[in-house]
């Protein structure tokens, strides 16, 4: 199961967010679920490399299926709505009754 834990500050801002683990819905190669979330969550980092001029830090271990994000100071707006498109796409496949065992999302009060 993919484990997405998404934090969010008192101003209601996402200061970051860690994925670990595989969904595990099919084989490795074939597994629609893993390829969907991976996609959604790396094109995010890469847009906010190329559209965002926040600070940020990320570290992350393929084998183990692990990223750790976090905005290295008050995220913009602009970084804002990138992290909310990403979960838009997250949430549709958790609200899916076919995916939902196989991604788990948490929000987390920082």
């Amino acid at each position: 199961m993919i484990h997405a834990t998404i934090y969010v500050n008192e101003n209601h801002a996402y200061t970051g967010f860690d994925f670990i683990g595989h969904a595990e819905y099919s084989e490795e190669g074939t597994d629609i679920v893993c390829a969907a979330a991976s996609m959604l969550v790396i094109n995010t980092l890469n847009a906010l490399e190329r559209y965002a001029s926040d600070e940020t830090s990320c570290v992350s271990d393929e084998e183990e299926g692990m990223i750790q994000f976090r905005f290295l100071n008050e995220p913009t707006h602009d970084a804002q709505l990138l992290v909310k498109t990403m979960l838009l796409g997250l949430e549709s496949m958790e609200d899916n009754n076919e995916y939902e065992p196989y991604i788990d999302i948490i929000f987390e009060e920082v």
